[in-house]
């Protein structure tokens, strides 16, 4: 749920953009990028459901990290 500000998030290829008090559904084991591509900070509440909810459940693509620390 967006907070504040915009929100970029790609999955299975599609490009979703969030506004404000808007959100969106990423299904189970599906790869996913979030990202703010406005001025504004992104301020938003992420919800994980599942069995298992831990921190070393999450996968992370080198990738989408080099790119986004490169800009």
């Amino acid at each position: 749920i967006v907070v504040s500000g915009t929100a970029k998030v790609v999955f299975d290829g599609t490009e979703h953009l969030l506004l404000q008090k808007q959100s969106t559904y990423v299904p189970p084991n599906t790869a996913h990028r979030v990202e703010n591509p406005g001025t504004i900070p992104l301020v938003m509440i992420e919800i994980q459901n599942g069995e298992y909810l831990g921190e070393d459940d999450i996968t992370r693509f080198p990738e989408a990290d080099a790119e986004v620390s490169s800009k």
